[in-house]
């Protein structure tokens, strides 16, 4: 990965960081102590005037290596 792309995206992280600080903040929450094998993982998206949408996943094995190979691209 580019240095310029790099920046790119880190600048957009501190934008959402500052945008969303209670967020990030459970994110980290959730993160700190870790995601296992079996995590529910559940988002629902509210779009103004209409029903919440909801879907959820259970966390596998490969699930985790792919978060940690996005940990590792971040560093």
């Amino acid at each position: 990965m580019n240095p310029a792309s790099i920046m790119k995206i880190m600048s957009a992280k501190k934008r959402f960081t500052d945008n969303h600080p209670k967020f990030v903040a459970f994110l980290n929450a959730v993160f700190t102590k870790g995601i296992e094998e079996g995590t529910v993982i559940e988002i629902q998206v509210t779009r103004p005037g209409e029903s919440p949408v909801t879907s959820n996943i259970k966390v596998q094995q490969s699930d985790l290596e792919l978060l940690q190979e996005l940990r590792e691209l971040t560093k």
